[in-house]
């Protein structure tokens, strides 16, 4: 998501939540700290779908990128006249998602959507959890009620995925698609059985 971003152009305010953290360290065995984020992130960012590192060239110089600490709820996406296209959650929680939908502002994570949602710009939650109760569904309706765009991380095989990082652009593409960006990261459907090629 953040590479495909940076691809196109588009500059990103970055909220790492501590529950991410935790997930980022127990998946990828890498850290993500305050004091050193910019060269944790090019790490986290460099390495493909399948863990090795140095698989993708990842420039982070320069302004592009704006982290703010999770904890930090004077930050600027803390507010409504802070300038932002939108806003995507990628991954989400059902923890997150519940606190989402209820409005709470327990982090800068939280209270960035509810900005967001009051703004009315789009906010895209992509849950990655399974199976889903019934609360979260109904978590997931109110946030859909409420203008934000819900998109599974539920990678599909009709693109043509011949690699674990198909299926992990192919989400990725989803999510911008929900977001209006564009993007090249999977074959789109044109109509044909068996039609179109690959994105280079």
């Amino acid at each position: 998501m953040l590479r495909a971003l940076l691809d196109v152009g588009e500059s990103v305010d970055l909220v790492v939540s501590r529950a991410s953290r935790l997930t980022l360290l127990d998946e990828t065995g890498i850290s993500f700290r305050d004091a050193h984020w910019r060269d944790d992130l090019r790490e986290w960012l460099a390495r493909g779908a399948d863990g090795k590192p140095g698989a993708f060239a990842v420039d982070l110089d320069g302004d592009r990128v704006r982290y703010w600490a999770a904890g930090d709820l004077a930050a600027g996406p803390s507010s409504g006249s802070y300038p932002a296209k939108g806003m995507l959650i990628v991954p989400a929680s059902t923890a997150c998602v519940a606190g989402v939908a209820l409005g709470l502002s327990k982090d800068l994570l939280q209270r960035a959507a509810s900005v967001t949602l009051k703004e009315r710009r789009p906010l895209v939650v992509a849950v990655r959890e399974t199976p889903l109760n019934g609360q979260t569904l109904r978590h997931l309706v109110a946030l859909d009620d409420a203008g934000a765009s819900v998109v599974p991380a539920s990678p599909a095989f009709y693109a043509g995925a011949t690699h674990i990082q198909d299926l992990v652009d192919f989400v990725a593409g989803r999510v911008l698609d929900a977001a209006g960006v564009a993007h090249g990261l999977y074959r789109r459907w044109d109509g044909e059985l068996g039609g179109g090629a690959r994105p280079a």
